[in-house]
């Protein structure tokens, strides 16, 4: 099978939306966390968020264009500069997934998506409760990306994870029993498969 640039055009709306979120493989599932200057917060899934750089700790996520009913996100983001990210566990992928709809700003997704907002140290923005690996990021910057979507750059001031997750120095993902996602609607779990050591040109074995 191979799909030409025409192809792919030529797919309708929802199945084009499906393969070409797809080709990228299996990616993180998280829920962002934000809250409104009225205290109204947010709560939404995202599949996009990378690592940008580890000294300072900086993460990126993609938003999508900004609607009267889509962007909630990023506009409490840049009004309060605090959020979280928060992984998501196989009990709660059902509630996280409908996170996903377009709800009105009134609506708080964790009231209407039985999840709970949770708040240490005076960080502003609502952790998820049900998650056992977030983290509390300050918002850095925010790039225009030629789509109309936007990179949204933070730094990482809360790292919060099980103290069984960490082995070796390496953070291990089947221990924190996070999940990953395909496409709009699809959930894998991680499986470690095995660990490998820093590469150092001296060390590389003979293939």
């Amino acid at each position: 099978m191979n799909y030409s640039k025409k192809d792919i055009s030529e797919l309708d709306r929802v199945t084009r939306l499906k393969i070409i979120n797809s080709v990228t493989g299996i990616k993180p599932a998280n829920l962002i966390g934000t809250i409104h200057n009225n205290g109204q917060t947010n709560l939404a899934i995202f599949s996009s968020v990378v690592h940008l750089g580890s000294d300072p700790a900086l993460l990126g996520f993609i938003t999508r264009p900004q609607t009267e009913d889509v962007g909630h996100t990023i506009r409490n983001i840049q009004e309060n500069e605090v959020y979280t990210i928060n992984h998501i566990h196989p009990e709660f992928i059902k509630n996280a997934h409908y996170t996903s709809g377009k709800f009105k700003s009134e609506i708080s997704e964790f009231d209407r998506c039985n999840l709970t907002e949770d708040y240490i140290d005076n960080f502003k923005a609502p952790f998820v409760k049900e998650s056992n690996f977030k983290m509390g990021l300050r918002f850095k910057e925010a790039l225009n990306i030629s789509n109309g979507t936007t990179l949204v750059i933070g730094e990482i001031e809360h790292l919060i994870l099980p103290d069984d997750a960490l082995l070796h120095g390496d953070i291990d993902l089947e221990t924190t029993n996070s999940v990953g996602i395909s496409g709009l609607n699809t959930y894998y779990s991680l499986k470690k498969i095995d660990s490998y050591p820093y590469v150092r040109l001296n060390k590389v074995p003979e293939f």
